[in-house]
C-alpha cells in the first residue's frame, strides 16, 4: 500500500539515495535536512509497504510556491507515484496559500513534462543552459 506523508529527518538517506539515481547533480542528504527543517519548505516522501520509493518537495513564500524536486525509484516508474506526490504539494500549497506554483524541468524529461502539464502545469518560458551535465536548457512551467 502507498503511503504519501510529511518527510522526516530519517528519510533524508533514502531521498538523497534516490535523487543519487536519478540526476546528474544530486542534493545529498544534508540539503534535505535542511529542507526538512524549514518552515518555508513542505516536502513529502512516497512509502511502499515500509520502503520510501520517492520524494517531492516545494519551497513557499507567499503566495508562490517553487517545486524544487519530484522523483521517484526507476523501479516504481509507472506506479503513479509521481503523480500523487505531486498532487499532495499541490493540496499542501493551496492550504498554506499558495495561488501560483512554479518549476524547471530539463528540456529532454518528456515524462516529467507530461506528468506536470496533466496536472495544469503551463509551459511559461525557457532558461538557456539551466542544466549542467550535461548542459541543457530548463523549461519553465506554471500552475495559477
Amino acid at each position: 500500500m502507498l503511503i504519501i506523508r510529511d518527510m522526516r529527518p530519517e528519510d533524508t538517506a533514502a531521498a538523497a539515495q534516490i535523487e543519487a539515481e536519478n540526476f546528474s547533480r544530486p542534493w545529498k542528504a544534508s540539503g534535505f535536512l535542511d529542507a526538512v527543517q524549514s518552515v518555508s519548505a513542505v516536502y513529502f516522501v512516497a512509502e511502499l509497504d515500509g520502503v520510501v520509493t520517492g520524494y517531492a518537495g516545494m519551497w513557499t513564500a507567499l503566495d508562490e510556491g517553487e517545486i524544487t524536486n519530484v522523483s521517484v525509484k526507476s523501479s516504481c516508474w509507472g506506479q503513479h507515484i509521481g503523480r500523487q506526490l505531486v498532487e499532495a504539494l499541490l493540496e499542501a500549497g493551496r492550504k498554506a496559500g499558495v495561488s501560483s506554483f512554479y518549476l524547471e524541468v530539463r528540456q529532454s524529461n518528456e515524462r516529467a513534462i507530461s506528468l506536470y502539464r496533466s496536472c495544469g502545469f503551463e509551459d511559461a518560458g525557457l532558461r538557456k543552459n539551466f542544466y549542467e551535465a550535461p548542459t541543457e536548457h530548463a523549461v519553465v512551467m506554471c500552475k495559477r
